[in-house]
């Protein structure tokens, strides 16, 4: 279970790493993180009970969310 003082905090801008997810993106969504990376955390969202979720919005307004082993620090 990831532990709450190693998540981002609300507002940070973090940074999607490609590399740690190709694989389970659609295209469109890799496409957007290819061409800007950063993003800004939202929130946290409970995954499968043995992680936790980290909501990010995108520079056009759109959200999605990732573990957090797939971002950086911005």
């Amino acid at each position: 279970m990831a532990e709450t003082r190693l998540l981002p905090k609300i507002g940070s801008k973090v940074k999607i790493n490609l590399n740690k997810l190709k694989d389970r993106l659609p295209a469109k969504l890799i496409d957007q993180i290819s061409s800007n990376p950063r993003v800004v955390t939202t929130g946290y969202k409970m995954t499968d009970g043995r992680s936790i979720g980290i909501t990010v919005r995108f520079q056009n307004g759109e959200e999605n969310w990732f573990f957090p082993e797939e971002i950086e620090k911005g």
